[in-house]
């Protein structure tokens, strides 16, 4: 079970290309909720296959008109969710949560390093705005695989001119995250939002510096895993079940569709209620969270049943609170 939404119907007003392959969502509630922080994001319920499923997007920007804004990036091997959003049209009526922050920007630090990487910068761009507003000391590091990718850098550069620095793949540009760590604030903090390596990157290499952990944020939009999403099968000896897993779906969705009470939060690999022990696997285990370390991970022990998948075979996994519902 989930931690209460609250939930309130809204328009989809206007949309904007950002890339050509990253739409920005102007959205209209119907009544007004608190005001958003830097880090927010809403829930948005999309229509997967027939039937409504919930996705995490992050605000871009404030909200001092009433409307909120996210940015979605249509992906090859997405589980419906992207598609989904780009199938709408204005007009069309929608239900969203209100906006809820586990991304929060901390003020009053003595230096800032925000690290972006593709569709990551959704968050890191309204972290920018508000530390320049708030006349903090920061640089911004964007890292996109060729200069089509990098949605909003435009507007970056105009708020916050010298600041923006940006890294592409294709020109050979790579980001020094040692190096740029090495020369932050010793009381400093790092904020990151990107693909799994980089994020790995930088946990990694923080924790090499001695870095405080607390001054290290991150958070992760999905991880594409070492393997491509393929069907498989998971079985639950405790409660007799043996469950597809489609290529599009999610352990944690298949075995909801299969009546069993799961406990989740994020369904992003951050927060770990969802987590199960594994205990037999007869393929690699994808594991695609940012809960565990990779020394957790390398151990096979558990997973996170909203993004970690098999590449192939069967993963045997124990329920002992859980029981199919009726």
């Amino acid at each position: 079970m989930a931690k209460p939404i609250e939930w309130v119907s809204a328009r989809l007003r206007a949309t904007r290309e950002l890339t050509a392959d990253v739409l920005l969502f102007e959205i209209e509630a119907d009544r007004a909720f608190v005001t958003a922080t830097p880090g927010s994001h809403i829930d948005v319920v999309v229509l997967i296959d027939g039937r409504p499923q919930l996705r995490s997007y992050s605000l871009v920007g404030p909200c001092p008109d009433g409307l909120y804004r996210i940015a979605v990036k249509r992906l090859a091997s997405s589980r419906g969710g992207s598609i989904g959003m780009w199938r709408l049209k204005p007009g069309e009526r929608l239900t969203i949560s209100a906006p809820s922050n586990s991304f929060e920007l901390s003020y009053g630090q003595p230096e800032y390093l925000l690290l972006a990487g593709g569709i990551g910068i959704t968050p890191i761009y309204t972290m920018a705005l508000a530390l320049k507003q708030a006349g903090a000391k920061f640089r911004l590091l964007y890292a996109a695989r060729s200069r089509r990718d990098l949605a909003l850098a435009d507007e970056l550069a105009r708020h916050i001119g010298e600041r923006l620095q940006l890294f592409v793949d294709e020109e050979g540009q790579r980001i020094d995250i040692a190096g740029e760590i090495a020369q932050l604030d010793p009381r400093g903090e790092l904020y990151v939002c990107g693909p799994f390596g980089m994020l790995e990157a930088v946990r990694r290499l923080w924790y090499e510096a001695g870095r405080p952990v607390a001054h290290l944020r991150y958070e992760t939009f999905g991880n594409a895993g070492n393997f491509g999403d393929a069907p498989f099968k998971i079985r639950i000896p405790r409660l007799g079940l043996e469950v597809d897993v489609p290529a599009n779906r999610s352990i944690l969705d298949a075995l909801e569709d299969a009546g069993v009470d799961m406990i989740f939060g994020c369904r992003r690999g951050e927060c770990g209620l969802c987590i199960l022990p594994i205990l037999e696997a007869s393929a690699p285990v994808d594991h695609r969270d940012v809960f565990f370390s990779s020394e957790e991970r390398a151990t096979n022990g558990k997973l996170c049943t909203c993004v970690s998948r098999a590449k192939s075979g069967c993963i045997t996994v124990d329920t002992p609170d859980r029981m199919p519902t009726p």
